[in-house]
């Protein structure tokens, strides 16, 4: 009974360490999430838009809070700096065939803009969020 009870606790503790737990099913709900996500951060919501990538994203519950708090410190910083945000705009998508998807998003501010980048895997379930990431290097899309 003991070794049952130390399996399902190690069992179920492995499960929460790992957030994602859901899959999106095609390419416009990729776009979806991106976009909201992206308004999100307009919004200066960020642990909700974090909360919304987390269902898709298969990284440690620990890691995420991690980058959550850290986004958020950051962000505090860059709105002193580059000004209240002021909207969100769609980039660019780029694909690898039908199996990965990079979308790229900025969010203006009044003084500049931040760039944020989800990339999407497809494996045999659906569509995962495989990346994210934002920095201030918008001026990288000039290619």
């Amino acid at each position: 009974m003991r070794t049952t009870f130390t399996f399902l606790f190690f069992f179920l503790l492995t499960i929460s360490a790992n957030a994602q737990n859901k899959f999106l099913k095609d390419r416009a709900q990729t776009e979806q999430l991106s976009k909201k996500v992206a308004e999100l951060f307009n919004s200066n919501k960020i642990s909700e838009s974090f909360q919304e990538l987390s269902s898709y994203w298969p990284i440690p519950e620990n890691e995420l809070e991690g980058l959550e708090e850290k986004t958020i410190k950051y962000l505090n910083l860059l709105n002193e700096r580059f000004g209240e945000p002021i909207g969100a705009l769609k980039v660019r998508t780029e694909s690898i065939s039908d199996i990965a998807l990079k979308e790229t998003y900025l969010v203006r501010y009044q003084n500049s803009a931040i760039r944020l980048i989800f990339t999407y895997y497809k494996n045999s379930n659906g569509w995962i969020v495989n990346a994210f990431k934002w920095d201030d290097s918008f001026t990288d899309e000039f290619k």
